[in-house]
This record gives C-alpha cells, sequence and structure tokens, in this order.
C-alpha cells in the first residue's frame, strides 16, 4: 500500500522519467530503497541497525551493476543526516516505520525536512495514535482498549514499548518545519488484526484494492493503523 500511495505521489510532483535523489531514513532490509533504484532513482539508504545493513547489502549484491551503481548505504543515525548530508540535497525523503521508536522526534522530523530541495516531498509512516484501541478491542481485549483511549504509547507486536502520532500534531509539525502536510493516507484498515505470517487469501487482489481505496477515504482511513504522511518543502 505505502509503495503504491508513494508512486502516486511522486507521479503527480515530478516530471515523468525524471532521476530523483532519494533519501531513506531507517531504511530496515532496504525493500523501498531498492525499490526505487529499480525505477531508476539514485537512492541513498540510511540505516544503524548491523543486522538490517547486511541484510540490504546482500540484498543489493544480487542485483544488476546499474542498480548497484545507484543504491548507497549509508551506516548511521536518522538524526545525524546533517553529519552526511548537506541540506536540500534530495527531491524525496523517506522516513518510513521509524518515528515509533524515538523518544523526542522534533529534531530528527527538522533534520528530514532540511534534507529536501524546495518543492522535495517528504513521506513518513507512522502509527496512528488516533486509533490505538481499535486492535485490542478488535481482539476483544476491553481492557487493553480501554487503556489505549488516553495514551500515545504501546506495546508492538515485537513486544516493545514505543509511541504513537496524532495526525493533528503531525500536521502541525510538518507546517512548523516548512514542509506542510500535502495529503494522507491511512495503511492496514482492515487488516491490522490479521497474524503475522497468515496465508494470503485466495482473494488477495481484493483485499488490496478495498485497502487501498479505504486507505484514501473518509472515515475510514482515520481508523487506520497506520499513517502515511505526504508532505512537501515550500
Amino acid at each position: 500500500m505505502v509503495a503504491r500511495q508513494l508512486d502516486e505521489q511522486i507521479a503527480g510532483r515530478f516530471a515523468v522519467g525524471r532521476r530523483l535523489r532519494v533519501l531513506d531514513v531507517g531504511m530496515g532490509r532496504g525493500t523501498q530503497a531498492l525499490r526505487l533504484a529499480r525505477a531508476g532513482h539514485q537512492v541513498t539508504g540510511v540505516e544503524r541497525d548491523a543486522t538490517m545493513i547486511a541484510t540490504a547489502r546482500e540484498a543489493l549484491a544480487g542485483q544488476p551493476e546499474g542498480i548497484r551503481e545507484r543504491m548507497r548505504i549509508v551506516e548511521g543515525d536518522g538524526r545525524d543526516t546533517g553529519v552526511h548530508f548537506l541540506p536540500g540535497s534530495f527531491d524525496v525523503v523517506l522516513c518510513h516505520g521509524v518515528l515509533m521508536y524515538v523518544e523526542e522526534p522534533d529534531p530528527l522530523l527538522a533534520g528530514l525536512a532540511r534534507m529536501l530541495a524546495p518543492g522535495g516531498l517528504l513521506s513518513l509512516v507512522v502509527r496512528n495514535g488516533d486509533a490505538l484501541a481499535l486492535r485490542p478491542g478488535l481482539r476483544g481485549d476491553w481492557t487493553g482498549a480501554l487503556a489505549a483511549f488516553d495514551t500515545t504509547n504501546y506495546s508492538n507486536r515485537l513486544g516493545l514499548d514505543v509511541r504513537a502520532d496524532r495526525l493533528s500534531t503531525l500536521t502541525a509539525k510538518l507546517a512548523g518545519i516548512g514542509a506542510p502536510l500535502h495529503t494522507w493516507y491511512g495503511v492496514r484498515v482492515f487488516t491490522d488484526a490479521v497474524p503475522d505470517g497468515a496465508t494470503p487469501p485466495d482473494d488477495l487482489d481484493a483485499l488490496l484494492t478495498a485497502e487501498e481505496r479505504a486507505g484514501r477515504t473518509d472515515p475510514y482511513r482515520a481508523v487506520a493503523a497506520l499513517l502515511h504522511l505526504c508532505g512537501v518543502r515550500g
């Protein structure tokens, strides 16, 4: 879903065929970074976890030479982008699934915005702080659901204590750092309660189509497990 949404925003903002400078902060295994490199863009991935870096490098090593030349991996913390790159160095900056692990996200967000060239696109994927009660509620955990209404802290599927972000709060923060919110989507509206590793359904295409439509349609997108926010550098 995130890839489809991101491609939609890139296609609507940049000329067809333009090779973009992309920064993926907290790239993990490099799934999005490698996908964008395959599409012809110049991609830099930043990651601090050694295991993730090794996985990403292994995946990159199996690609044709042209793709390998378009992707660079930097070992580092997303909060230190200013150490590695000059302001305005990128057309697109991704930060997907990272903010929930950052206790104080403001410096990270400000640093990401500084990396964007004028008109550049900032893509964030965060846990939806306005819908934390939904997952325990759908599982019949009424105590957990009640507790989730009054907090943005939660325990994720890895058992880690992390945090979520509210749409209104992030909207204000993006405006404050010069990359105001352009549009936003919901991610995992219907499928958040599906166990990890579950067998894909036979009608997977229909499921994806339903998720994609719900992710852009009110009121469904507001209760998605994740939010995909797209800001644009003024």
